[in-house]
């Protein structure tokens, strides 16, 4: 059995989507960002970031953070969605850990940012605005370009397409229009249909949750800073 830590974000349906399409048996524990508890001391015990997700597989003991890692290790442990660690297949292997941390990098940290000037200020910014909606436009064209000459982003359909997939979704919203960029378009119908990423993408949609967070959730979400982290750690402590 493998734990999941898991709230409905971009990063959680990465998870999400991969269990569906493994079938691992795993229990969702949900938490919840907004009330703070990814700063409870047994989940930072899992995820010092205190970010999630996060799983700890109870067959082999391993506690992971970090989605990218997540993704890397329910694929060794499925023998799915990643090109196998063989002589034989390392080419296709680097290829897919490639775009995985394209997305880790770049995709998901530029959509993020933009997704929070956007979303969240009480007054805009305009340049930092323009900067990262600029990089999120570029980041879909390189996908684009890619994808004019693969069905799948390192060409067999793999952890990666799982990866990005949750931060093209919400392309409108952050204000770009796939129709300008038709084989990401494509790329992105074919996932959609996909039976295992639409019940991904849906795990939690129906949890109760804020659509205007309040000061103090803001605070948590967007006010940390080194003394958030050692005052989590003393509360682990003390624990």
């Amino acid at each position: 059995m493998i734990d999941f830590y898991y709230w409905p974000t971009p990063n959680g349906h990465k998870i999400a989507i991969m269990f569906e399409e493994t079938g691992l048996e795993h229990r969702v524990i949900p938490v919840d960002i907004g009330a703070g508890d990814q700063f409870k001391p047994e989940f930072l015990k899992i995820s010092p970031n205190n970010r999630m997700p996060a799983i700890v597989d109870h067959e082999t003991g391993i506690p992971i953070f970090e989605g990218g890692a997540i993704l890397m290790y329910l694929a060794d442990k499925s023998g799915r969605l990643l090109p196998a660690d063989a002589p034989e297949s390392l080419a296709a292997r680097y290829r897919v850990l490639s775009w995985l941390f394209w997305q880790a990098a770049g995709l998901g940290p530029m959509a993020g940012q933009l997704s929070h000037y956007r979303s969240y200020l009480d007054e805009p910014v305009p340049y930092s605005e323009k900067r990262y909606a600029n990089e999120y436009d570029r980041l879909l064209a390189v996908m684009d370009v890619e994808l004019e000459n693969r069905e799948f982003i390192a060409g067999d359909y793999s952890i990666a397409d799982i990866a990005a997939f949750p931060w093209v979704r919400p392309y409108k919203r952050l204000g770009n229009d796939i129709d300008n960029f038709p084989a990401l378009k494509r790329w992105y119908e074919t996932l959609k249909a996909r039976p295992a990423v639409r019940r991904g993408i849906d795990l939690g949609s129906d949890w109760p949750r804020t659509t205007s967070p309040t000061e103090e959730a803001k605070a948590m979400l967007f006010n940390q800073n080194a003394a958030t982290v050692r005052r989590s750690r003393q509360q682990e402590i003390a624990k």
